[in-house]
């Protein structure tokens, strides 16, 4: 069984910053692509920034600049460390994974950790 557990919101003032972990564990063969996707009250999941295993990213438009995503490979850990936080940023966060196992490919989230922006 393979699982996502994320950890590190909470909340915080307008400009602030925290750290989102996400660790994977299980049946393991090989973690691919990594995520984070964040869901705000009455609107759909979307992403927010994803790396690949060789550390490439792509960034939603709305976090660009202030955003940045990371992993460590023998951790089985994608990190999300976000700065200049603004009230439009609350949200559930999830983490998503690609995962290889002996079984096959699944993908995997995790349940979410709230995030909340507010004075």
């Amino acid at each position: 069984q393979v699982q996502l557990v994320e950890s590190g919101g909470g909340l915080v003032q307008p400009g602030g910053s925290l750290r989102l972990s996400c660790v994977a564990s299980g049946s393991i063969f090989r973690i691919n692509a990594m995520g984070w996707y964040r869901q705000a009250p009455g609107k759909e999941r979307q992403l927010v920034a994803i790396i690949a295993r060789g550390g490439s990213t792509t960034y939603a438009d709305s976090v660009k600049g202030r955003f940045t995503i990371s992993r460590d490979n023998a951790k089985s850990t994608v990190y999300l460390q976000m700065d200049s936080l603004k009230p439009e940023d609350t949200a559930v966060y999830y983490c998503n994974a690609d995962i290889a196992t002996a079984s096959g490919a699944v993908q995997r989230w995790g349940q979410g950790t709230q995030v909340t922006v507010s004075s």
